[in-house]
Parts: C-alpha cells; structure tokens; sequence
C-alpha cells in the first residue's frame, strides 16, 4: 500500500489547499472551506494566514500537469 500524501487538488476554487486536505481526510471539501472561513473570522486571520503557507509550500499532484 503507498504511502498517503497531501498535494493540493484539482478540485479547487482558488489553489487547491482545501480539496487536498479534503482528499486526504475523504471528507467534504465544503466542509474545510467553512472551517477555514470559520477560523478566518474568528482567529483574527489565523485561517488565512494557514492558507497561504499551505498554498506556497503544498505541492501539486503528481500526474496532474495539464
């Protein structure tokens, strides 16, 4: 069996970061969207600022180059 990686997703509505982690935890990826959302507001940013890390350092999907 391979080894589980998170890469970020083709199913994406701004990089992918949410679908990814979505894909790896096989959950909703509206789900991780509202989390975020969540945590945006009511962490002060805490959300966004995850987001763009994940966005920068998560790679793409191997095989996934159109």
């Amino acid at each position: 069996m391979g080894e589980k990686r998170l890469y970020k997703s083709r199913n994406k509505m701004l990089c992918g970061v949410c679908g990814g982690v979505a894909e790896y935890f096989s959950v909703d990826p509206t789900l991780i969207r509202l989390a975020v959302v969540f945590l945006s507001v009511a962490g002060v940013g805490s959300g966004l600022l995850a987001y763009i890390i994940a966005a920068i350092i998560m790679p793409e999907k191997p095989g996934d180059m159109d």
